[in-house]
C-alpha cells in the first residue's frame, strides 16, 4: 500500500478513535483501518450503511451475505474479519464456516439462508445480468420487500468495500482469535479466487 496514513501518535477525532477501537479489541491498528482513515468521513458513512440494513435481515443473514460476497471476489481482508466476527456472535461454529466457505449448499443452511449467499455471489459475479428471477428466488424463500432490498444493499457494500481494500492493495493482516484451521481455510478460498 503505497498510500500516506495517520500516524498513530498524530491521530486524533475520528481517526484516533478508530484506531483506538482497534488497540482496545486486538492489541494494534489494522491496515484496513489507516486505508481508511485517510477519509474517515467516507468509512463512518459505509458503517451507517451496514447498520441501516442489518436489522431487516437480521445478523445472521447480513454475515452469510457478506460471506458469500467476500467469497464471491476473493476478499482475503473480508473473509477473515467477518468469519471471526461471525464466530465470536455464535452464529456458526468453525466445522460450519468452513462448509459455508467451501460448500454452502452442504453446510446445513435453510432454503433463506442459501437463497440470500446466492443472491449476494451473483451480484458480486455477475450483476448485469440478473433479472426479476433473481430476485423472486429471495422473495420464493420468504424475504420481504424490504429485505430484498438490504440484502441487495449488503451484498453491494462489501463488494463496495472489498473492492477499495484490494484496489489500494491494502496489507491482509493476521487475525487474533481464529484457529489456524479455520484461517487457513478462509485464505485458500480467497486466494483460490482472486489466483494469489
Amino acid at each position: 500500500m503505497i498510500i500516506s496514513t495517520p500516524d498513530t501518535g498524530d491521530a486524533e477525532g475520528l481517526v484516533a478513535q478508530m484506531y483506538d477501537d482497534d488497540i482496545r479489541e486486538d492489541g494494534f491498528v489494522y491496515a484496513i483501518t489507516r486505508a481508511m482513515a485517510v477519509n474517515p468521513a467516507a468509512y463512518e458513512a459505509f458503517e451507517a450503511l451496514l447498520t441501516a440494513v442489518t436489522p431487516s435481515i437480521g445478523l445472521r443473514t447480513y454475515e452469510l451475505v457478506t460471506l458469500a460476497a467476500a467469497r464471491a471476489i476473493g476478499s482475503e481482508h473480508c473473509l477473515l474479519a467477518h468469519g471471526r466476527k461471525s464466530l465470536r456472535a455464535g452464529l456458526f461454529d468453525e466445522d460450519q464456516l468452513a462448509q459455508i466457505i467451501t460448500d454452502p449448499a452442504d453446510a446445513g443452511l435453510d432454503d433463506a439462508g442459501l437463497a440470500a449467499m446466492a443472491y449476494a455471489a451473483t451480484l458480486s459475479t455477475a450483476a448485469a445480468t440478473m433479472t426479476d428471477a433473481d430476485t423472486q428466488r429471495l422473495r420464493d424463500a420468504g424475504y420481504t420487500d424490504r429485505q430484498i432490498v438490504d440484502i441487495t444493499l449488503a451484498a453491494a457494500a462489501r463488494n463496495f468495500f472489498s473492492r477499495a481494500l484490494q484496489a489500494l492493495a491494502v496489507p491482509v493482516d493476521d487475525i487474533p482469535g481464529l484457529s489456524p484451521g479455520i484461517t487457513a481455510t478462509l485464505r485458500a478460498r480467497a486466494r483460490a479466487v482472486s489466483g494469489g
